[in-house]
């Protein structure tokens, strides 16, 4: 046992349960860090890495990805309302027994099983599915117990926002234009008025 993994506060037997069925020859550990990123441009990308698709020697029919290690899972970042709104669902088989939990209340009870979810729903379902899932390991805090291997950063690409639409964009300023006109009119009539009712007073 390694002193990284000797200092790992964790869980030591999940944390690398399932290590010995890969080969790890020629692999690379690429370390992915999940403060402050978008759930699911963050799953894409790991599920990228770990099917080998970054690779030129990439096979569908073979299992050439890397090793992933996410780090800080419980920083992870979610757009609009899908921290309430999205629910993870599961029946126990029993009748009328179909439980659910929010993605808040997920990430309180094991925020690592939120990217799990995200990274396994994006793979394929094939014979290997498992290997895949072997190669990905999530951790809560920035601390892992492969602190031994020659592990390698990875950069996220920057993330493209996409320019609004010309005809949005119109519309958008077709209602600016019709709002301050609507002010501009109400002011107008408010000065005729007064004007009217000085006329009738003198």
């Amino acid at each position: 046992m390694s002193g990284a993994a000797q200092n790992f506060s964790g869980n030591l037997k999940k944390a690398v349960a399932g290590i010995r069925r890969i080969n790890l020859e020629g692999l690379r550990w690429r370390v992915f860090d999940a403060k402050g990123q978008v759930l699911g441009r963050l799953a894409s990308q790991i599920s990228t890495v770990i099917q080998g698709k970054d690779k030129p020697t990439y096979t569908p029919n073979r299992d050439d990805g890397d090793m992933c290690i996410v780090v800080n899972a419980k920083d992870i970042c979610v757009t609009g309302r899908k921290l309430t709104d999205k629910f993870y669902r599961w029946h126990t088989g029993y009748v009328g027994h179909l439980k659910e939990r929010s993605l808040k209340d997920q990430m309180a009870k094991d925020p690592t099983e939120v990217i799990r979810k995200a990274v396994l729903r994006m793979l394929p379902r094939n014979k290997l599915r498992d290997d895949r899932d072997r190669k990905l390991r999530i951790f809560p805090g920035s601390e892992h117990p492969f602190g031994d291997k020659l592990l390698e950063p990875y950069v996220m690409p920057p993330r493209q926002v996409r320019e609004m639409r010309p005809r949005i964009r119109r519309a958008m300023i077709r209602a600016q234009k019709k709002a301050e006109q609507q002010e501009g009119g109400k002011s107008v009539s408010k000065g005729k008025k007064r004007d009217e009712q000085t006329a009738l007073t003198t």
